[in-house]
């Protein structure tokens, strides 16, 4: 058996049919203007967090490569924006990776966005110049790993591309000059905001005994069938 499904596209619009884990917090948005309808969509939890993570990554890196603020004022501000989210990333996603049996890749997600928060704290803390002069290319690499890891858990093609951009974007940060921090934020928050708009693939759905109930399980089988046959 292939490690990867090529049976399935890349990408993909969303799928209607959602298995019990991912209705769990389910957001419908619809925005209207008296009759008509100018965006309607919807997010799960895992979407949502997509969501999440692309705009604190816009909010840093702009502001790192726009806003007048001292670097030792902008590390607290990272570093805080960064802890809320990983904590709103755990807290969110909590219920779908113990289904999916991927506890191990939202605790790689927490291990790399802490070790990346120490590593830029302490380099403007300290004084560190290496890291000073490397911070972008420091969070392409973390995001990158991140990526991979996601791409082997899920054992999803989609994952892997980005995962392969971070990390070539670390070569080409120098071409970049003063726009590096811009660079990075458009980088990393662009692919967050496809994924959240988008259907990757992924492996096929598991049962997991100790969490979902008989009439889940069920629930989940039938959503398999729908989506099979659509």
């Amino acid at each position: 058996m292939s490690f990867f499904n090529f049976t399935r596209p890349i990408l993909c619009r969303k799928q209607e049919y959602l298995d019990y884990q991912d209705l769990e917090g389910l957001l419908q948005v619809n925005l209207k203007i008296r009759d008509k309808t100018l965006f309607s969509g919807f997010y799960t939890r895992i979407d949502q967090v997509f969501v999440l993570w692309g705009l604190i990554c816009a909010a840093i890196f702009i502001t790192a490569q726009f806003a007048p603020i001292n670097w030792n004022t902008q590390a607290i501000f990272w570093s805080v924006l960064t802890g809320v989210g990983t904590l709103l990333m755990t807290v969110m996603t909590y219920f779908w990776v113990s289904v999916e049996r991927l506890r191990w890749m939202l605790y790689s997600w927490v291990i790399l966005m802490l070790a990346g928060t120490v590593i830029t704290d302490l380099g403007i803390f300290l004084g560190w110049g290496l890291v000073l002069m490397n911070l972008c290319h420091i969070w392409l690499g973390l995001c990158g790993i991140g990526y991979l890891c996601t791409a082997v858990g899920l054992r999803s093609r989609a994952f892997i591309i980005p995962s392969v951009i971070h990390l070539f974007g670390i070569i080409l940060l120098p071409y970049c000059g003063s726009w590096q921090f811009l660079t990075t934020g458009l980088l990393m928050t662009v692919h967050l905001l496809l994924f959240a708009e988008t259907q990757w693939d992924m492996r096929p759905p598991i049962e997991n005994f100790s969490l979902l109930t008989e009439e889940q399980k069920h629930f989940n089988r039938q959503q398999q069938k729908l989506r099979q046959a659509s």
